[in-house]
């Protein structure tokens, strides 16, 4: 899969196809989506060698972006030919749409051969074990905690709620490989599916039985329970006088509002450190409710929360900032 990294390169790339089908992937770091669709996409380039992938970072080259109906990432544009209007466009984490939309728009399809097939189930079952261990406790769901799509998995989430577990969710439902595949990866053909450190515990009846048991909190790792991962947050947060939550580092924020307060931090000359939340799913998490401050990047000083990009954008406005950091 070819990175287009101007619209130099993007009008190059189209006008070289002459008629075919190609598709143009647009992407965020910070996205947990681009991450499922990423590795989809490099094994949809490999088999369908005929449709010329191309990836686009959105918000690095917006003048590429603008070009096409899309407001969200990931989206998986299909263009025949250098004409710059969609035959097709696929919004969300969604393999199976892109591949209907490649065998709708595509003369020809390859067929997989027993190598290939082998190679893609290898390649699964790695992706699978790594999704499983994701978080120390790792729950398979249909939608969200916020918003379960079935009502066991609004039992599970219930469960898990009263048993103030920490934990960290994947949505089967935007990722059919994952949904199709993990049913052959623990043995367990049905959903919600809860696993804690990279092993299959099960369903809601299992966890239930757990519980009346009242084997379900010696299961749990430590950093999962609530009283455990408070304390791991409050280490963080006083790590160091001024330290900062932000989706990638100083050096390469992986998103526009990370980029910024960086930028304003460092003019100021104060030192302070980081952490990347796109490296622990459990602090992203806990540390909103944490702090009951929904987004990401935070600031904290001496212990204390601060805000994200607009307060402190503001402070410096005000001429505060100085004084903030100085606690």
């Amino acid at each position: 899969m070819e990175a287009l990294r101007s619209k130099k390169e993007h009008d190059g790339a189209l006008s070289a196809r002459n008629g075919g089908l190609s598709v143009v992937y647009f992407w965020a770091e910070w996205s947990e989506e681009c991450k499922q669709m990423d590795t989809f996409l490099q094994m949809f380039a490999k088999k369908y060698k005929d449709i010329a992938c191309f990836s686009v970072e959105a918000e690095a080259v917006e003048e590429v972006a603008n070009l096409y109906p899309i407001d969200s990432v990931p989206s998986c544009v299909f263009i025949k030919g250098n004409n710059l209007k969609p035959v097709h466009v696929v919004v969300g984490a969604n393999p199976p749409a892109v591949i209907a939309a490649a065998k709708k728009f595509n003369v020809k399809i390859p067929t997989t051969s027993n190598t290939e097939k082998k190679k893609e189930e290898k390649d699964l079952n790695t992706r699978l074990a790594t999704l499983v261990s994701a978080a120390p406790v790792m729950l398979f769901m249909k939608g969200s905690p916020e918003n379960a799509k079935c009502k066991w998995s609004k039992k599970m989430v219930g469960m898990l709620k009263e048993e103030k577990v920490v934990y960290s969710y994947f949505d089967i439902l935007t990722d059919n490989t994952v949904r199709q595949g993990l049913k052959t990866f623990s043995n367990w053909k049905t959903f919600p599916q809860l696993y804690i450190e990279g092993k299959l515990v099960g369903g809601v009846d299992v966890v239930a039985a757990h519980i009346e048991e009242e084997e379900f909190q010696d299961m749990l790792p430590k950093a999962s329970t609530k009283v455990g991962l408070e304390e791991r947050l409050k280490s963080l947060i006083n790590s160091s006088k001024i330290m900062l939550f932000m989706k990638g580092d100083p050096g390469k924020p992986q998103c526009g509002f990370s980029n910024k307060i960086v930028q304003i931090l460092n003019e100021t000359a104060v030192k302070y450190s980081t952490f990347d939340i796109l490296t622990d799913m459990e602090v992203r998490q806990g540390l909103k409710k944490y702090s009951n401050w929904p987004t990401y990047p935070q600031l904290y000083v001496n212990g204390k929360l601060v805000g994200g990009l607009d307060v402190v954008t503001e402070l410096k406005e005000e001429d505060e900032l100085m004084d903030t950091l100085a606690g």
